[in-house]
């Protein structure tokens, strides 16, 4: 097969102008939030650069952007994607790279004229970064919405997702109608930034996704007694904090005992109440993030940090709770995806790293309804979510001709 190439200069300028849309110039962060303005901005974008390409393009009732070059078959199809929405002060590439280069594959397998069997399809997802709680258009493409959560779905600032649709003159309840058919799709591919520092620290230029991880998130409470910082003696206080403190100092244990060399554990959020500087703390709220490839080890996690916040709880004198906050289970990759995408780097003398996704993405929820394959490239500095986000541009080639080729094997 003659070897194609992406055009480089043509995902460059792409990225460079959509990160454009809804850049604020005083701390140059990208604010691009899902059903804001300029998110709806970029959904237009993205669709004027498919019609400049000469290929149609459809929006869904979840307002799903996509495009497709149409196979000579009328077996199930590739889905490739990923979203263009973004976290607030976020840089150029989360997500919207994988977009990128998804449209640049279709243009480059339509101006080459190479014939494929299964038709190859991008989507650009609406809200994967969570705005409305969760990955809102692939969740509605699998089927996971439903009219309650449409109803009581809110950002942090309780602006409701069914208002925010319908200030952009879309109905809610059309999402319904987003969802798919399982045995339409033979699978779905995405490239993403790896936002995290291996694949830069191993200079290495493409990272092939074994797994995905999965996790919970808990709310906690530690309640004790607020009381005078003078008048109360150390061995005769409730100090909610010190049970924090407590329990921070017991996660490497408890991941080393129950855990994997792929878990994680993060403290990331603690509020101390009354938070006053002369009296005890009575009241610790803290966020508990927990993440694994394996689901069975996820729960054992879930025990052992129930076990040890209780044991802490009694040992300190303070009352304990805790609440779900979210759940997602790990997802294994396609081997037979895994195996396209080894084949192609070999083929394309890339030197790819086997490795987990440590972050949730559009995969994740397609995943628990078709194969799904993914690409990692590195981040510099491991750096995302951020406008210090970054990947080289080397690299950006590299993992765009990875999924050029591997689209091509896998839709034949």
């Amino acid at each position: 097969m003659k070897t194609f190439e992406v055009n480089l200069e043509r995902i460059k300028s792409d990225i460079l102008t959509l990160a454009s849309i809804g850049r604020h110039t005083d701390d140059h962060g990208i604010y691009r939030m899902a059903f804001t303005d300029a998110d709806m901005e970029g959904k237009r974008w993205l669709e004027d650069r498919f019609h400049d390409a000469g290929l149609s393009h459809q929006r869904d009732g979840a307002a799903n952007v996509s495009t497709q070059i149409d196979g000579s078959s009328d077996l199930p199809r590739i889905l490739v994607g990923s979203h263009i929405d973004t976290v607030p002060c976020a840089g150029a590439l989360d997500g919207t790279l994988g977009v990128i280069v998804g449209l640049e594959c279709l243009r480059c397998l339509q101006e080459a004229g190479v014939s494929v069997r299964r038709t190859i399809e991008l989507v650009a997802f609406s809200d994967e970064e969570g705005r409305f709680g969760g990955m809102f258009g692939s969740q509605s493409v699998c089927g996971q919405i439903n009219p309650e959560k449409l109803a009581t779905l809110t950002d942090m600032n309780g602006v409701k997702l069914q208002d925010e649709l319908r200030r952009h003159g879309l109905d809610p309840m059309a999402a319904l109608d987003a969802a798919r058919d399982p045995e339409s799709i033979h699978g779905y591919l995405e490239l993403h930034i790896e936002q995290g520092p291996v694949l830069d620290r191993l200079k290495k230029p493409v990272g092939i996704v074994d797994e995905i991880t999965g996790l919970f998130t808990w709310a906690v409470r530690l309640k004790g007694e607020a009381n005078h910082a003078g008048t109360t003696p150390m061995d005769m206080r409730n100090d909610a904090f010190m049970g924090l403190a407590d329990f921070a100092h017991e996660i490497p244990r408890i991941l080393e005992e129950n855990g994997s060399d792929r878990s994680r554990a993060t403290i990331g959020k603690a509020q101390i109440l009354p938070g006053a500087t002369n009296t005890v703390p009575g009241l610790v709220e803290f966020s508990l993030d927990v993440r694994d490839t394996s689901e069975t080890i996820l729960e054992e996690l879930s025990v052992a940090f129930r076990k040890a916040l209780s044991a802490i709880a009694r040992r300190r004198n303070l009352m304990f709770e805790f609440e779900l906050k979210s759940y997602l289970a790990p997802v294994q990759c396609s081997a037979t995806m895994v195996d396209a995408l080894k084949t192609q780097s070999t083929r394309l003398n890339l030197d790819a790293h086997a490795m987990p996704s440590g972050a949730a993405h559009d995969a994740q929820i397609m995943g628990r309804m078709v194969p799904v394959g993914m690409i990692f490239v590195p981040s510099k500095g491991g750096q995302s979510h951020s406008p210090a986000e970054w990947t080289a541009w080397s690299d950006i080639a590299a993992g765009a001709n990875l999924m050029l080729h591997t689209l091509i094997e896998l839709a034949n």
